[in-house]
């Protein structure tokens, strides 16, 4: 109809937001344990601060090494916050605390990121890590404010109730949590939509050409750090709530390496890459640490594999096997990924092995050297393991390295197959 314009419906954004709820609804349902709970908050609280990176690192093209300056000091003043309260001082509900955390970290953004937006690319990354090992160091400089090494605890069961939830119990912090970080997504999702959001890609794509059509392009990126720095705060104030003590670790260099690791492994490029390289960060980081302690290596291991072979992130990998699924070619992948995975399996156990025995070995002082792998008990300190585990990498590599070839075969001719059909289709428009 003439005069009518219709809007092609992204089904498939539709569906993740309605995945997301879901499952922030239903997790607890089926992972009730205090540890999973505690996990499920954990996960919950770094999607925020990941997702708060990622509007300068993703949509903004700023590459930042002190992020954690703004959730931490977020955390310090809503844990200020809470002491507060518990004293009769602020008449605050406890549910309003992230937001006190929210509106510091914007603050402290508008100080910091009127120094660091002064510049952009490496010095701008530069200035924000001296600025983040500035912020350590005052952290333990002014123990009346932060605490100083043992930090500032709290109590969350202050202030008046809120229809009856005095968040005591962990599963209402957990759905605490989930409500600000639905509701943060919700935001920093309409904020990407915004023409501030939309002139932040520009200047990250073309600053010279931002500029040339009359953008100040050290303004949008204040303005873009300030947003960023308001959802990093609200993070910094739920994790002042769930652990109910911040310390000068969380304005360190840790968790700004962290969140950078989170948001890259996700996939930077992608609204909800952040989203999925938190879960598997925290995974990582709180889940695999209470079985090894090893687990910085084999994040380390899997953060490399992630930049040499699929740099756009998990969600590119899962965008692409949609894309194939959307076109009814997955089929022909599926011996391909089988196959693939069952070299990746053997190649795993022997480097798995090795790391589990050189660590035993590093760490036996007091314990001894016997290593527990998959219900499985065997001396790091005798020769026949590293055999086994020699055998494994050295088979495990030769079959992945064959596998893999063989897959990219595959998948090159499918995708090729996908570019023909979207030529023709194009062809036959026109």
């Amino acid at each position: 109809m003439k005069g009518v314009e219709f809007r092609r419906i992204d089904l498939g954004m539709y569906v993740a937001w309605a995945v997301t709820v879901l499952l922030l609804l239903v997790l607890p349902l089926f992972f009730s344990s205090g540890f999973a709970i505690s996990l499920l908050s954990q996960m919950g609280i770094m999607i925020i601060f990941a997702l708060s990176y990622n509007v300068i690192f993703g949509q903004g093209g700023m590459l930042s090494f002190g992020h954690a300056v703004y959730s931490g000091l977020g955390a310090f003043f809503a844990i200020h916050a809470m002491n507060w309260i518990g004293d009769g001082r602020l008449p605050l509900p406890i549910v309003l605390v992230p937001l006190v955390g929210g509106v510091f970290g914007a603050l402290c953004g508008i100080v910091f990121g009127y120094v660091t937006t002064k510049k952009a690319g490496v010095p701008f990354a530069m200035i924000t890590l001296g600025i983040g090992e500035m912020v350590h160091a005052a952290a333990l400089m002014f123990p009346d404010f932060f605490g100083g090494e043992a930090g500032i605890s709290s109590n969350r069961v202050v202030g008046p109730t809120f229809f009856g939830y005095n968040f005591g119990p962990a599963i209402q912090v957990y759905y605490l949590i989930a409500a600000w970080c639905l509701g943060s997504m919700i935001a920093m999702y309409a904020f990407s939509q915004t023409p501030l959001g939309r002139i932040s890609n520009a200047v990250r794509d073309n600053p010279e050409r931002a500029e040339f059509i009359g953008y100040n392009t050290q303004w949008v990126r204040f303005l873009v750090l300030v947003v960023s720095s308001f959802f990093a705060g609200i993070s910094g104030g739920l994790a002042a709530i769930n652990f109910e003590i911040v310390n000068a670790e969380q304005v360190s260099a840790i968790p700004s390496g962290a969140v950078l690791l989170a948001t890259f492994i996700g996939g930077a490029m992608f609204f909800f890459g952040p989203v999925i390289g938190s879960v598997i960060f925290i995974l990582f980081a709180v889940a695999l640490s209470e079985f090894t302690p090893a687990w910085q290596f084999y994040l380390g291991i899997f953060f490399i594999l992630m930049v040499m072979y699929a740099p756009g992130g998990v969600a590119s990998i899962l965008l692409l096997n949609l894309r194939v699924a959307g076109h009814g070619l997955f089929r022909a992948l599926r011996m391909p990924y089988v196959k693939l995975l069952f070299g990746s399996l053997v190649l795993l156990a022997g480097v798995v092995m090795i790391v589990e025995m050189a660590y035993g070995l590093t760490l036996s002082l007091g314990i001894g050297t016997t290593v527990r792998l998959a219900g499985v008990e065997f001396d790091a300190a005798t020769p026949t393991p590293w055999i086994v585990a020699v055998v494994l990498l050295v088979a495990g590599g030769l079959l992945f390295a064959k596998v893999r070839r063989d897959f990219m075969k595959v998948w090159n001719a499918v995708n090729e197959e996908i570019e023909g059909r979207l030529r023709q289709a194009g062809g036959g428009a026109r």
